[in-house]
């Protein structure tokens, strides 16, 4: 995966619904869910880039510290590197979906394509499809949407905003990378179904705010331009979601033809 300038520059952070918070650099998206019985933090980007989320978690008054559970979107570094770090300062316990797991434990051995590396982590819980994550009044449940790697995982969660009561996503990544193979793959065989099971899921989700591991697949930027502007919230866009998923699994579907014609 080719470095992107963005990953690497602060962004301010941002309210998205009650509890709910945007605490990632420009172009690595991490989100804090805060309960009185400490924070839950997904995503930890790289380990040169925990100081741009921790500071952004005490911008917003809250203690880096007080992190109790550490989640991710899926298994490649610009998500998971900075684990072990985060595990290191805050205590957090890890949780790793099922696919994942030795992925992350291990610092990137085993993952499809890529070579990176980083420090190994302990995983104190593996994750299976639908399981419920609990701190505090918050709740999470985890839904495997593999392909993107093995144990990719789209995060669901209630929030409210003014006292309405949302369906947030937080998507894994519907993407099919450079130089992924969707055919006859012998280090991922089941590459392909494993996309198709995956926007199975997604399509099958209730949605008001979509999220992702990377602010672009939501577009973060603009809709955090629009905060304070108005009495409605820029977040709450469920035709956005429904827009992207199908535009993302037109993309894999055109792909996976191209590769097949071959």
């Amino acid at each position: 995966m080719a470095a992107n300038p963005e990953w690497d520059e602060p962004f301010p952070p941002h309210r998205i619904a009650d509890n709910l918070y945007y605490v990632g650099s420009r172009g690595l998206s991490s989100y804090l869910i805060t309960t009185p019985k400490g924070h839950i933090l997904i995503n930890s980007s790289f380990e040169r880039t925990v100081p741009i989320i921790r500071a952004n978690i005490e911008t917003l008054g809250f203690k880096f510290t007080d992190i109790k559970i550490l989640l991710t979107s899926h298994a490649h570094d610009d998500h998971v590197a900075g684990h072990a770090l985060v595990q290191k300062l805050t205590g957090a316990k890890v949780y790793v979906m099922r696919g994942d797991e030795d992925v992350v434990a291990s610092g990137g051995k085993g993952m499809y394509l890529y070579t990176s590396r980083w420090k190994p982590v302990k995983v104190d819980r593996i994750l299976e499809d639908g399981e419920d994550v609990q701190l505090g009044e918050m709740t999470l449940k985890a839904r495997l949407t593999p392909g993107h790697t093995r144990g990719c995982t789209t995060w669901t969660m209630e929030a409210s905003d003014k006292g309405r009561k949302l369906a947030v996503i937080i998507i894994g990544s519907p993407n099919v990378n450079a130089g992924f193979h969707l055919v006859k793959n012998r280090d991922y065989p089941g590459i392909a179904a494993d996309y198709a099971r995956a926007f199975e899921v997604w399509r099958s989700l209730p949605c008001d705010i979509y999220l992702g591991a990377h602010g672009n697949y939501y577009g973060m930027e603009e809709k955090a331009k629009l905060l304070g502007k108005s009495d409605t919230n820029p977040f709450i866009d469920p035709k956005g979601y429904k827009d992207y998923i199908r535009d993302r699994e037109q993309n894999y579907r055109n792909i996976l033809a191209e590769q097949q014609s071959k």
